[in-house]
């Protein structure tokens, strides 16, 4: 039998402040693909990189991961990592603090967790800031611990939010690359963005768009 989805989404109802943002979307992600998701905001890109990292309840529908519903078996959400738009990086923690954290909840020991983080702040090329508080960073250079700390993590699924945005061209191609490279051995890769040129190099692209009642809400009908 051949193996199923990487991730999966049936029927998916998501919704934000009382809005219904995503309606009735399935899709499949395989082992190994590149996917970019593009739409204007408020299509719902972020709120389904959160739903299907298992970190917000759909209103209806089910997330998969390897064809087991997560909701049944939560501990799959350990195989997906997600980059947050926000970074979501702990402000009294250095950089080095954020990815190591992040691999010792996720079972690694103190001595693993020290070498996997400064080999994926060198990927990132931010290693020289690996002893640096949050705060100490530029916005660029927060965005590339949090997609380190996302790589370190070896994950089956890796879903990032905007991930070059912040980004000057040469850290943007750096940023790239490192995802796609994961993708290379393996990795399902699922990326929101807004870029064409990043939307060039992955292998399938979804255009998300709003649900009608949200559209006529945000026009005042």
């Amino acid at each position: 039998m051949a193996p199923g989805p990487a991730l999966a989404c049936r029927a998916l109802s998501c919704q934000a402040g009382g809005r219904t943002i995503i309606e009735d979307l399935t899709l499949e992600f395989e082992p190994g693909e590149r996917v970019a998701l593009m739409g204007p905001s408020g299509s719902g890109k972020t709120t389904l990189l959160t739903t299907l990292a298992g970190l917000l309840p759909p209103a209806a529908g089910r997330v998969l991961a390897g064809g087991v519903p997560l909701d049944e078996q939560p501990e799959l959400r350990a195989g997906l990592a997600l980059v947050f738009q926000s970074y979501g990086l702990l402000s009294l923690l250095t950089a080095a603090e954020n990815v190591e954290v992040a691999l010792r909840a996720a079972g690694r020991s103190p001595r693993e967790a020290m070498r996997l983080a400064a080999e994926a702040l060198d990927r990132l090329g931010v290693a020289r800031f690996a002893d640096h508080l949050v705060e100490e960073l530029s916005g660029g250079q927060q965005q590339r611990v949090a997609v380190a700390r996302a790589l370190a993590l070896r994950p089956r699924v890796l879903l990032a939010d905007e991930p070059t945005a912040e980004q000057d061209a040469t850290h943007r191609a750096l940023v790239l690359d490192e995802l796609l490279a994961v993708a290379a051995r393996g990795t399902t890769l699922v990326l929101a963005t807004h870029d064409p040129e990043v939307a060039e190099r992955c292998d399938r692209v979804v255009e998300l768009r709003a649900p009608a009642a949200s559209r006529r809400a945000r026009r005042g009908g």
